[in-house]
């Protein structure tokens, strides 16, 4: 007998499907399992002399529905025993369920060998083979993602690599997430982070890739184009004005007029590069840093935004029958 796929599964029940069911089903068929899996192979354990390693398909899906859920290892763990839907998606049954540690190793292991970036350039390549990643231009924006600020923990004090910033009138704990984001479709290609105190501007030369013929930012990224880093690169940049410099002219003014012409049309091509943080911060519920330390949360964001760029094209990858690449 012919085993049912993932889907076929979810769909012989006869009950109403979850969001979640759904949300899986979409991102089973859409997610490039053979370049991912080539990717991490090299490096992952083949189980010699001992118990066999998990089927790196199976951690590799634990590991992606940790991002996607915000699950710690012991609540994945867990999860997996509790959730049928969460066991079949990553093919694994109860008699041999992986424990916290293991997902913790996987975790690790990619860490180690810094794969975070490649899983980015595996979805991007996959979903540039198929035009929907275009070079053309890059905009550039950053956020805030907040750690703990409290000192009341098992150390006795804040994450050192974390800092704090001020935006507006209100202080802020944490680290930044600065992305690169195609303009004209809205996925992510370039990600970094850093401490919240780290200024914008230090940070575009890490967020284009070289291809561009112009750059959009916020006022946040007012001066780039005279930074040395840049001085040797022929593009545009539409830096958006800080208010202050147009809205002293009048409204009903003919330079007035032309002027917020001119920055509301910037800011319909900055709207784009909001799309990946709504995603990862309403979707995925990620909001406040999960580690300690620059470096781990950093490749969790870069998977992060790799994963958001395939929920915001699945529907046009679907229709196109893109499935299980």
């Amino acid at each position: 007998m012919k085993q049912m796929s993932f889907a076929d599964a979810e769909y012989a029940g006869k009950r109403k499907q979850t969001r979640r069911e759904r949300f899986l089903i979409e991102m089973d068929q859409v997610v490039p399992w053979k370049g991912l899996i080539a990717l991490i192979e090299p490096h992952y354990p083949k189980g010699e002399g001992g118990r066999p390693a998990y089927p790196l398909m199976a951690m590799l899906r634990v590991h992606l529905m940790q991002n996607w859920f915000g699950y710690s290892d012991p609540a994945m763990e867990e999860s997996l025993y509790e959730t049928t839907i969460l066991r079949q998606f990553a093919g694994l049954h109860l008699d041999r369920i992986p424990d916290e540690t293991t997902i913790l190793n996987f975790r690790r292991l990619l860490e180690k060998h810094e794969l975070a970036g490649g899983i980015l350039q595996v979805i991007n390549g996959y979903l540039g083979d198929r035009g929907l990643l275009l070079r053309h231009g890059t905009v550039v924006d950053a956020t805030i993602i907040h750690a703990p600020s409290s000192t009341k923990n098992k150390d006795g004090k804040r994450d050192p690599e974390m800092h704090q910033t001020k935006k507006g009138n209100q202080y802020f704990f944490g680290m930044k997430a600065h992305i690169g984001v195609d303009a004209e479709s809205g996925l992510v290609h370039s990600v970094v982070g850093t401490a919240a105190n780290v200024a914008d501007v230090t940070q575009v030369d890490q967020l284009l890739h070289g291809e561009e013929t112009y750059v959009s930012g916020d006022a946040g990224y007012t001066g780039v184009e005279k930074r040395a880093e840049h001085q040797d690169r022929q593009m545009i940049w539409s830096i958006a004005a800080r208010p202050s410099s147009y809205k002293k002219h009048a409204k009903k003014s003919l330079i007035g007029r032309m002027r917020r012409k001119i920055e509301y049309a910037k800011a319909q091509v900055r709207a784009k590069v909001e799309h990946p943080f709504r995603v990862i911060k309403r979707q995925f519920g990620y909001t406040k840093v999960r580690f300690r330390g620059l470096a781990k949360n950093n490749a969790q964001q870069t998977t992060m935004f790799a994963l958001s760029n395939l929920w915001m094209v699945r529907k046009r990858l679907l229709n196109a029958g893109e499935v299980r690449l």
